[in-house]
């Protein structure tokens, strides 16, 4: 349950610093906010790091588990973002024939 609380709120954040408005000027300024993969592994350090003043997931504070959780959030905010927009689910399916 950890793994699962701690992917939505990295997705969660993620979305608000790429796509909310309230960081539009920022985001002209730090190239790593426009970028849903990049601004995910940040957020997910982040909250490593932060995961002592909550009790929504807990994880040890070594190196290698920061890292880990920067990638998880990293590709799974990515993966979120390109299956879900603001209209809903995206779906772009091609169906080929096989001959």
């Amino acid at each position: 349950m950890n793994i699962l609380i701690f992917i939505l709120v990295a997705y969660g954040m993620t979305g608000i610093l790429v796509y909310g408005k309230i960081f539009e000027g920022f985001r002209e300024k730090c190239i790593v906010l426009k970028c849903a993969q990049c601004t995910g592994f940040w957020v997910g350090v982040l909250l490593w790091l932060l995961n002592i003043g909550t009790e929504l997931f807990t994880f040890d504070y070594s190196l290698v588990t920061g890292f880990m959780l920067g990638c998880l959030a990293s590709g799974t905010s990515y993966i979120l973002n390109m299956l879900v927009s603001d209209d809903g689910l995206r779906a772009r399916w091609k169906l080929q024939n096989k001959v």
